[in-house]
Parts: structure tokens; C-alpha cells; sequence
């Protein structure tokens, strides 16, 4: 499922008709909307038949009752990444995260790592690198964090995969 990634989770059963607990793990609730149809991690498709953004409920066409709703607890949802460019709204500078995964991090010519993962604290976006291998030999951390903000990030370069970042040599320093 290599061109698809998790938007969901779903949570327990709730209620006699099917509804189920919605977990999001997007920043597009908007995409839960009637007929989108979504896969889960036994290949399963589910068609939405409802979603309620305030309580976080969903309702699929073909789960009925709690006792079918409750076989779907803990899987996760996929979408497409087609459709989440398609459906999804950026705005000017802004990028999904899998654009950025595997991204170079480079600041002042220096090559200093890889973006493995993001991860989000609290309202903040962290670029979790894998340190270049010739910095690693000099002693550095094999992983360092880079907030994803102004003070740090200059821009991402989408045709050369590279992220130019200022002052981020320090963070990899005190790492």
C-alpha cells in the first residue's frame, strides 16, 4: 500500500446501529464526508454513510450494528495520496508530510540528514533526521528533531527533495 497513508483510526463501537468511535490522524476532517469511500488495514473498503465532525462519530453503509461495528475497532483508515491532493487544500509554502519524508535537510552547504519521520507535539510539527553518516563518524547523534517553524526551516525545494534550514546545525550539536 505503498501509495496510500493513514488518515484514521477507528475506535470502539458506539450506539445499536454501527457507528464507530473516529480517531483522526489528519489534519482534513473534511475528507470524512458522505460516499468517500476509505480502506482499512484488511484491505477492507468502507463507504461512508456519515460522519459527525463534533463528536468524531462515523457510520459506514455496510456496518449495521454494534456487533459489526465492534470487528472494525483499531483498525486504521487509508487513503489514496491521489485523493488527498485532489481533496485536501493546502495552503501557499504548505506540504503533506509524506512530501517532506526522505527529504534532504541541508543548512549552509552542509548536508546534515535525512527527514525519516514527522511527528507532531502539541500544535508542533517536528522533522525527526537521520543524521548524514559523515557527521555520525564525527560523533553527532545518529537522529536529531527539527521543529518545523520560521526560526528554522528557510524553505523546501520540492524538484531537489531538500529542505534548507538555518541555526539547525545547533540542534544537532546539543543533541
Amino acid at each position: 500500500m505503498s501509495d496510500t497513508l493513514v488518515v484514521a483510526k477507528l475506535g470502539k463501537s458506539v450506539g445499536l446501529r454501527g457507528e464507530l468511535k473516529l480517531h483522526l490522524l489528519s489534519d482534513f476532517p473534511e475528507q470524512f464526508k458522505k460516499g468517500s469511500i476509505f480502506t482499512d488495514d484488511k484491505s477492507t473498503t468502507h463507504t461512508i454513510q456519515y460522519y459527525n465532525h463534533k463528536r468524531n462519530i462515523i457510520k459506514f453503509e455496510d456496518t449495521n450494528t454494534k456487533e459489526e461495528a465492534s470487528k472494525l475497532t483499531n483498525r486504521y483508515l487509508y487513503s489514496t495520496l491521489e485523493r488527498s491532493f485532489e481533496e485536501c487544500r493546502l495552503k501557499e509554502g504548505e506540504y503533506f508530510w509524506f512530501e517532506l519524508e526522505g527529504a534532504k535537510v541541508v543548512e549552509d552547504d552542509i548536508t546534515l540528514g535525512v527527514v525519516s519521520k514527522i511527528q507532531r507535539v502539541t500544535q508542533v510539527d517536528y522533522l525527526i533526521v537521520k543524521t548524514d553518516d559523515k557527521l555520525t563518524k564525527n560523533g553527532h547523534a545518529k537522529e536529531f528533531l527539527i521543529p518545523y517553524i520560521d526560526r528554522y526551516i528557510i524553505e523546501f525545494d520540492e524538484e531537489s527533495m531538500t529542505i534548507y534550514t538555518k541555526d539547525t546545525l545547533m540542534l544537532l550539536e546539543a543533541s
